[in-house]
């Protein structure tokens, strides 16, 4: 199968012509997709703890494993859409196919909110969206919503690495700016994305939370819909890219298998392995074969990163939602407070691109204002600096608790306002904008052409073992702090103590981040004209040959 025989290829030294195919106008088409699949994803991720402490009746730490375990199961699985595509299928049959699954599972996502569950104990309280349960849902139905949200996953496996790499693909770096074009592509993506979950937290959730499950989710299967038909009315647009080589699959195993070698001969400075210096080997030196001993490093501290931000849609939620969420007459959804990290990527996206980058490209004279990696490690600190003020607002929360006399209350709001928790989603949003968007830039460009998805993929990854990291760190302090007292994490969370959770996370992520530094000093971008394929054997063709090497210094 030929990817080449849907769309004709685009020339890369035409390609952002007026008139000819890729550019700004396709990639637009590929940014609208990306908000509407963005809005009917959220639907279902931001809110999805509420669901499981609600209408299924699971406790909140088994609650918000569970969430750790989808969500990084659906940031793993890119790995498997984009080697699909980049071997196989390619880009754009791979976002089509992913339409359809999420057709698929968001259908039946509904059909399974649908069916009402006895409950003759508490029938009102488990219909309410921030209510705890007393009586867990059947089995059957619990497997069969469990099934639907993976196949949810697998969708977004498919989709979120080919569509994003589809979307830098119109921008060859052969052709005039496109490096910066690229950069800019990247910004403006995340800025889309960022409207598509403000919509989804903000108004997906509220239907869940006043009108019903089924509505919210039947919404979301209608985004899904719009999402595809958007990006099937721009196919004559894009400048689509075949497959390198079918057996891509099999040599990068190969590849993995080399990588993890190479990285223990590394770590145990085995003599006649590594060089004097112990210096990690460039493609070029291993012909292309060991691309990703580079990258392991920068990939592993990330993973801290995808740890913090998992307390997003899991922990921040909950503890939101025993707070006072009025706004004048109206309460506002636990699920809604996450607009507000999309709002910080809104408002900076626009100032980093167009008053930041510029200054800095004339200090720096990068293209980009400031290295890959340096924008990736800003971004790291503040995250730390967001758990900590996380921890410094939980213990603010439980003295307001004590001090109301609500300690054995949990179904009453204490009095302080949801207000006190903006600050640390907005330092989450200000550290996506650096981190998020750096991390893609960074793992796209790093790699082969042929590789590009996969590369967006790792990227994914990480934030997914990040949040598999969560969801065992979470675990195992529940076991160990409910067999010595009171978990960190009972379901009556005015007895509970997510603040000592988030000071841990605070000193882990301060800790990744001078760990980050030292990796970063030491890493030498890969210059692209220079480039092996690891899938061919041969120079990568259409990389820039202008584009230079930079040495990190922070």
């Amino acid at each position: 199968m030929d990817s080449g025989a849907l769309l004709p290829q685009g020339d890369p030294s035409t390609a952002i012509k007026p008139g000819g195919r890729g550019g700004w106008p396709a990639a637009l088409f590929l940014i609208a997709v990306e908000f509407v699949e963005r809005v009917g994803f959220y639907g279902v991720h931001g809110n999805l703890i509420m669901y499981l402490t609600g209408p299924l009746g699971l406790s909140t730490a088994t609650a918000a494993a569970g969430v750790n375990a989808w969500a990084g199961t659906a940031s793993m699985l890119p790995l498997l859409g984009a080697l699909v595509a980049d071997s196989w299928i390619g880009r754009y049959r791979a976002v089509v196919a992913a339409g359809v699954l999420y057709l698929v599972s968001f259908g039946m996502l509904t059909a399974s909110s649908m069916v009402p569950t006895p409950r003759p104990h508490e029938p009102t309280a488990c219909q309410d969206a921030t209510a705890v349960c007393s009586q867990p849902a059947s089995p059957a139905r619990t497997a069969f919503f469990y099934a639907t949200i993976y196949l949810v996953a697998l969708a977004q496996g498919f989709h979120k690495p080919n569509a994003q790499a589809l979307g830098a693909d119109q921008f060859p770096t052969s052709a005039p700016d496109g490096v910066a074009s690229r950069s800019s592509f990247f910004n403006w993506l995340h800025f889309s994305m960022s409207w598509g979950y403000i919509v989804a937290v903000v108004a997906l959730s509220y239907v869940q939370d006043k009108v019903g499950w089924a509505a919210g989710f039947g919404a979301s299967w209608g985004m899904m819909l719009v999402s595809l038909s958007v990006f099937l009315l721009g196919t004559r647009m894009y400048r689509a890219e075949r497959p390198r080589d079918r057996r891509a699959l099999s040599r990068l195993t190969k590849t993995f298998a080399a990588t993890a070698r190479a990285c223990a001969d590394w770590i145990f400075r085995r003599r006649g392995t590594m060089d004097t210096e112990g210096s990690l080997p460039t493609p070029k030196e291993q012909e292309g074969n060991r691309v990703l001993v580079k990258l392991l490093p920068i990939w592993m501290t990330s993973v801290v990163y995808g740890m913090v931000i998992a307390q997003v849609s899991t922990f921040f939620t909950k503890q939101g939602s025993t707070m006072d969420r009025r706004i004048g007459g109206l309460v506002v959804p636990p699920a809604a407070l996450q607009s507000f990290t999309g709002l910080a990527i809104i408002a900076s996206v626009p100032v980093y691109d167009r008053a930041f980058v510029p200054l800095a490209r004339r200090v720096t004279r990068h293209p980009s204002g400031t290295t890959m990696l340096q924008r990736i490690g800003a971004g790291m600190a503040m995250a730390s600096v967001a758990m900590a003020v996380a921890a410094l607002v939980e213990a603010a929360r439980l003295r307001a608790a004590r001090d109301a006399g609500l300690v054995d209350s949990p179904h009453v709001a204490v009095p302080m306002s949801m207000r006190w928790m903006v600050p640390q989603y907005v330092l989450i949003g200000l550290a996506d904008v650096f981190t998020i968007i750096g991390l893609e830039e960074f793992f796209y460009s790093q790699v082969p052409e042929a590789l590009r998805s996969v590369g967006l993929a790792l990227c994914l990854s990480a934030m997914g073992v990040g949040s598999y990291a969560s969801g065992m760190l979470v675990s195992a302090i529940d076991w160990v702090t409910r067999s010595s007292g009171d978990s960190w994490f009972l379901d009556n969370l005015n007895r509970a103590h997510l603040d000592y959770f988030y000071w841990v996370l605070a000193g882990v992520a301060a800790v990744d981040v001078l760990v980050f530094l030292y990796l970063a000093k030491g890493y030498v971008y890969t210059n692209r004209c220079e480039f092996v394929d690891t899938m061919t054997g041969v120079p990568d063709r259409n990389a820039s040959v202008n584009t230079p090497i930079y040495q990190a210094t922070t």
